[in-house]
């Protein structure tokens, strides 16, 4: 089921989500729904924030929604290992008609666990490692936009509130 995605500045996307005590059939369910709303979105990444649940969970695709050939779940995805500097130009599900230019790491190692509970380490560079670095950012309560500059972020503040309105 395509679940609703939270826009910036909604509460739950600046708020630190928590970690995921357990994995139990509600959580697969929800899964299922986050890959689902991030192809169909066509989006290469969804984190539980944006659609409304403050729990650490993540599901990444850097094929892309047509490919779909590439599918991660991360529950309590953390980033151990990371080095270099790189510009990635982003844009975001929670951030419509937004876009920016963010400083990522070039080389990041990650580590959580798959839905089944067995660990994960995904050691990467390139795209997959930008996208890495975007989900967990919203797991911390960051979005593109509180990355972007403040004249930026001023006036996507005063265009999200025509959309609220």
């Amino acid at each position: 089921m395509k679940l609703e995605i939270c826009t910036w500045p909604d509460d739950v996307l600046a708020a630190r989500a928590e970690p995921v005590a357990e994995i139990t059939p509600e959580m697969k369910k929800l899964i299922n729904d986050m890959v689902e709303t991030m192809y169909e979105g066509d989006g290469v990444g969804l984190a539980a924030p944006q659609v409304g649940e403050s729990i650490r969970l993540i599901c990444v695709d850097q094929t892309g929604p047509k490919l779909r050939a590439d599918l991660r779940v991360l529950i309590n995805p953390e980033i151990v290992e990371c080095d270099g500097e790189v510009e990635s130009e982003e844009g975001c599900l929670s951030c419509p008609e937004f876009s920016g230019t963010v400083m990522r790491k070039e080389r990041v190692k990650v580590t959580g666990m798959d839905p089944d509970g067995g660990p994960v380490c995904i050691d990467t560079d390139g795209f997959l490692a930008i996208v890495l670095q975007h989900e967990i950012d919203h797991l911390n309560g960051i979005t593109i936009a509180d990355r972007a500059g403040r004249l930026k972020k001023a006036m996507y503040r005063k265009r999200a509130a025509k959309w609220k309105a």
